[in-house]
């Protein structure tokens, strides 16, 4: 794992984070020093709306740093889409970050569980320091903290508080946090490995006429 500060340091260097309701674009600098943008609208035109706001020139980047999940899976979908091609025209390191560890690390508190909707009444749950979890309502153990821009489809746990997801306040709490990893072919994470069902295929028939 890399630290920001590590990863920044042959800078400049974007980040794209697509998880919430709205993306946020960042141009950082080997000081931590940053520009941002986060354009209203969906994420494949916001995204490049951001690198048009930020005056980045693509091959002048020399880093890429994205948010892999959880959160919106069309908006991480469309960032990793598009890194993939902007790295074949442009190579740079890509480094990729869970949404919820960098929350958790930012917010200061070690007993607090970061929460996002998973569907189906569970939800991805993470502690600083702790691997992501998926849990469902039931198990849910207070303090829990909901970034406030992310998308809900289940009803709150109780007692769940709302806490701001934003770059500008969160990068200079996590600069020196171990949060990154290598991203070679990035993706949206996927939580568990897919399970499939064996299917057996059968000739279709005609239901017997009764008699």
């Amino acid at each position: 794992m890399a630290t920001f500060r590590e990863v920044c340091q042959g800078g400049p260097v974007l980040l794209l984070d697509a998880a919430a309701s709205q993306v946020q674009a960042g141009l950082i600098h080997p000081s931590g020093e940053a520009g941002w943008s986060t354009p209203p609208g969906e994420p494949g035109v916001a995204v490049f709306q951001a690198l048009e706001e930020l005056g980045a020139n693509l091959s002048k980047v020399r880093g890429w740093i994205f948010c892999e999940g959880p959160g919106s899976i069309l908006g991480i979908r469309t960032v990793a889409m598009a890194l993939r091609s902007w790295t074949l025209l442009h190579p740079a390191p890509v480094h990729r970050y869970l949404s919820l560890a960098v929350l958790a690390h930012a917010l200061g508190k070690p007993a607090a569980g970061i929460i996002a909707d998973a569907r189906r009444e569970t939800w991805h749950h993470q502690r600083a320091g702790e691997p992501l979890r998926r849990l469902p309502t039931r198990d849910l153990q207070p303090p829990l903290y909901l970034p406030a821009t992310f998308r809900t489809w289940s009803k709150l746990p109780a007692g769940v508080q709302v806490t701001p997801y934003d770059w500008t306040q969160m990068l200079p709490r996590v600069w020196d946090a171990d949060l990154l990893r290598p991203a070679a072919a990035p993706d949206a994470f996927l939580p568990e490995d897919p399970s499939y069902v064996a299917w057996t295929p059968r000739i279709h028939q005609a239901p017997a006429a009764s008699a």
